[in-house]
């Protein structure tokens, strides 16, 4: 029975000898049964109930959570495309459960979507909410508005696909950046030789891209408009997750993320 139960069971009795005589104890002043009573029922009111106890199952079965895609709100996720965003929190699960990022954030970029769109979103896991919907550049050799050609190595002025990791923030020739650690061995994993870092640019602007037909083109970067690059950097940096897709074959049946 819990305390609170005890404690009133205690004051109906005493309430119910009310009339009982006091009588004064030996050594000490004489004592009220009913008052007794009431100091009792008044410290088990101020008493707070014991919290819930929450187990390490618990804990990682909320972590885990984050990556069913069940779990989400497809109403709220925005424009993504559902079936990458799935793709996303299964390569983050894997990710996560390799013990290569804690990712309290998840990032997706979608690079068949044209750049006159917003095609980069950013997910607080934890909360499972969108933070942030924005365009986004590609490298000037991957192609024109919609991006067709990837690589991985260095001077190719390409974007890479697949899953990053991202790392610390720093100050270099774009203003505030964020270095990005690929994952995906022979797609991105020199990224950070190459320096393909998330900065903000100019020519990030979806005014002027709806103008000349796409957005302006990096050296291989994941750029954002400078207004708002350094949020985004701050919120997903130093171990959250970056999922660039594009539908290539040869990525999509040999990766480990996606496989």
């Amino acid at each position: 029975m819990p305390y609170f139960d005890i404690r009133v069971a205690i004051f109906l009795l005493a309430a119910a000898f009310g009339n009982y005589a006091e009588s004064p104890q030996p050594g000490n002043d004489m004592v009220s049964t009913t008052s007794l009573a009431t100091e009792i029922v008044a410290s088990a009111v101020a008493t707070p109930s014991p919290e819930p106890r929450v187990t390490t199952g618990d804990i990682a079965a909320s972590a885990m959570s984050a990556f069913d895609s069940a779990a989400w709100d497809f109403a709220a996720i925005g424009a993504v495309d559902r079936d990458v965003f799935s793709m996303a929190l299964n390569s983050a699960e894997k990710a996560v459960a390799r013990g290569e990022a804690t990712a309290s954030t998840l990032t997706v970029i979608d690079f068949s979507v044209p750049s006159t769109e917003r095609r980069m979103f950013v997910y607080d896991l934890r909360s499972r909410a969108l933070l942030f919907a924005e365009h986004v550049s590609h490298g000037r050799n991957s192609g024109g508005n919609v991006p067709t050609m990837f690589s991985n190595e260095p001077e190719s002025f390409k974007s890479s696909i697949g899953l990053y990791r991202t790392g610390e923030g720093y100050f270099g020739k774009h203003g505030y950046s964020l270095r990005l650690d690929g994952l995906e061995k022979g797609f991105n994993d020199r990224a950070r030789v190459r320096a393909i870092v998330i900065h903000g640019a100019d020519y990030v602007n979806g005014a002027t891209a709806k103008l000349q037909g796409r957005l302006g083109r990096s050296l291989g970067c994941p750029a954002l408009r400078p207004e708002i690059a350094a949020k985004v950097i701050d919120t997903v940096k130093d171990g959250g997750l970056v999922f660039a897709y594009y539908p290539d074959p040869a990525w999509l049946t040999s990766s480990t993320y996606l496989n």
